[in-house]
């Protein structure tokens, strides 16, 4: 697997190495034509995720699949106020779960409980857009960002 060695370059910590698998194993699962449901979701990044705080915490965010309010996750898992994968990584799982097929929905309810915001975004962005492509982003959301370098335009057609 690729994303412990990707991680360990930033983030040596095993804490934050396992939040990178288990956001790895995510996106891939989102990328699937018909992903698992929440819950579901989230035990197949359990299985892969190793033991350890951020494990712990995904298996409390897979308790929580059913409840619609964020601000209740935000509660129980944290948001990344304390800037660690362990209060990251299973609250941005959460949201990214509950909101698969909706990218807008989705950023907004990650970026309406504060915390780590750009982090907790950028994770539940990369997890969802892996399952609603460039189409699923909202048009004036795409017109409205930075033009990519000219070799990321080449590789995505964006």
């Amino acid at each position: 697997m690729v994303a412990p060695v990707s991680a360990e370059v930033t983030h040596a910590h095993p804490e934050a190495i396992a939040g990178a698998i288990a956001v790895a194993v995510a996106a891939a699962l989102a990328a699937r034509p018909d992903p698992p449901a929440a819950r579901d979701f989230l035990d197949h990044v359990l299985q892969m995720t190793p033991p350890g705080q951020v494990h712990a915490g995904i298996w409390a965010a897979r308790g929580l699949a059913h409840v619609p309010f964020a601000k209740i996750a935000v509660h129980e898992l944290g948001n990344g106020r304390y800037t660690s994968a362990a209060d990251t990584v299973p609250y941005a799982l959460w949201a990214a779960a509950r909101n698969l097929n909706d990218y807008e929905q989705a950023i907004w309810i990650t970026a309406s409980t504060g915390g780590d915001v750009d982090t907790t975004c950028a994770i539940v962005g990369g997890v969802v857009a892996a399952h609603v492509g460039a189409d699923g982003i909202p048009g004036h959301w795409l017109s409205a960002r930075e033009p990519l370098p000219a070799w990321a335009r080449a590789e995505t057609n964006m």
